[in-house]
């Protein structure tokens, strides 16, 4: 990571009289990607001090979430598969890709990426360029400009994306830009939205293909990944991670004091570059841990059987992707909290088959358990008052 920001610097030379109202422009950028979305232009990173503020803010920040995650994903990419990647900005999946996975660095693979943004884009690819200069890049990259519309009533792109069926649709951060249309109150509405996008993603991937959707660790898009998750299943593309189950999603909102309303994953941040740590403080965005919402589908269904793919075991949202049937009492739960005292103990929250559980125990045995991490645990036979949830140990 520390490479890439002397990268980014090299390719994108900041002068020194821009650089000290860097901190300024990151703190605007944010101010109109959350609160002030109502005042942000369509081509609000054309302006050169907002992308300047992308690239070595909010893309360092992106790219080092999905390098924590995309390592222990299942893609099983090969020879000249294809990968639709949905509002890539400056290319932040494909950079994402070739820093954390290595193995697929060799690999011939063609990615599509579509962004409305086209100086976006031509950040991006020339920030690719230079990253891949010193290698052979077996990697094709196509930059196609055109816009995805996400809405309750209107599910689709203003481009058409030729070539082969994509073995892998991806789309990273986009999803929550569009919730502001839709009132949180408005659940069918959300849902509605959730299933147009089901069957636009499905239709751009090959039927033996994998779907990714990645967003901010936030409660909205929390919901709205349970509400996908809910419509792909429809279209026969079941979960392969974090789920370690297909039935109804137990985080899909909800709003009892105490619960885990949803699905979210956190990493320390403590070996994220120090520039990058210095920039956050000065822009007053400080970053102790870096949180997403993710799903990852598998294959459509042929027939009435869903059968997604096996998971390898290469890390903790890939291990036990594929569940198999486990003794009595005894459950595999993924968990999704950070940890917190239960009475004299403490507990994490976490996601099975039979819904929400509290794992709980000493305080050394519940912190060995990262957020993420899958574990086997034995019902208790007893129900947590606070939350609903299954105790567990």
């Amino acid at each position: 990571m520390t490479e890439l920001l002397s990268l980014i610097d090299k390719v994108f030379p900041l002068p020194a009289r821009f650089r000290a109202g860097l901190s300024c422009d990151v703190n605007e950028l944010s101010r109109l990607l959350t609160s002030a979305r109502s005042e942000r232009s369509s081509s609000y990173l054309g302006k050169s001090g907002l992308l300047s503020a992308y690239l070595r803010y909010f893309l360092p920040w992106n790219i080092y979430r999905l390098s924590k995650l995309l390592p222990s994903l299942p893609l099983d990419l090969k020879e000249g598969d294809a990968i639709n990647d949905l509002g890539a900005g400056p290319l932040t999946f494909a950079l994402s890709l070739w820093i954390s996975r290595p193995d697929l660095r060799a690999i011939p693979l063609e990615i599509r990426c579509l962004d409305k943004t086209p100086a976006a884009l031509d950040a991006g690819k020339k920030l690719f360029a230079a990253m891949t200069s010193e290698t052979t890049c077996p990697w094709k990259v196509k930059t196609i400009r055109g816009e995805l519309y996400a809405s309750v009533k209107k599910a689709g792109l203003s481009v058409e994306i030729r070539g082969k069926p994509a073995s892998l649709t991806v789309i990273g951060n986009v999803y929550n830009e569009f919730f502001s249309g839709i009132s949180p109150r408005d659940r069918v509405g959300f849902a509605r939205m959730a299933a147009g996008q089901a069957g636009l993603l499905s239709s751009l991937t090959a039927g033996s293909g994998k779907i990714l959707v990645v967003e901010p660790g936030v409660p909205r898009s929390g919901e709205f990944i349970s509400l996908l998750r809910a419509s792909l299943i429809e279209e026969g593309r079941a979960p392969i991670a974090p789920c370690t189950h297909r039935g109804p999603c137990p985080l899909s909102g909800g709003h009892s004091k105490g619960k885990a309303k949803w699905c979210h994953f956190a990493f320390d941040t403590s070996d994220a570059p120090k520039d990058l740590h210095r920039l956050s403080v000065m822009a007053k965005l400080p970053k102790e841990r870096a949180v997403l919402s993710f799903l990852l589908a598998g294959p459509a269904a042929q027939g009435s059987t869903v059968r997604p793919a096996p998971a390898p075991a290469r890390g903790p949202a890939a291990q036990g992707s594929t569940v198999r049937p486990a003794p009595a009492a005894r459950l595999q739960v993924r968990i999704i909290s950070d940890s917190f005292p239960v009475g004299r103990d403490f507990g994490r929250y976490g996601c099975c088959e039979r819904g929400l559980v509290l794992v709980v125990g000493n305080r050394e045995s519940i912190e060995c358990l990262s957020s993420g991490v899958l574990t086997e645990v034995s019902l208790t036979g007893r129900v947590d008052e606070r939350s609903g949830a299954l105790i567990a140990k």
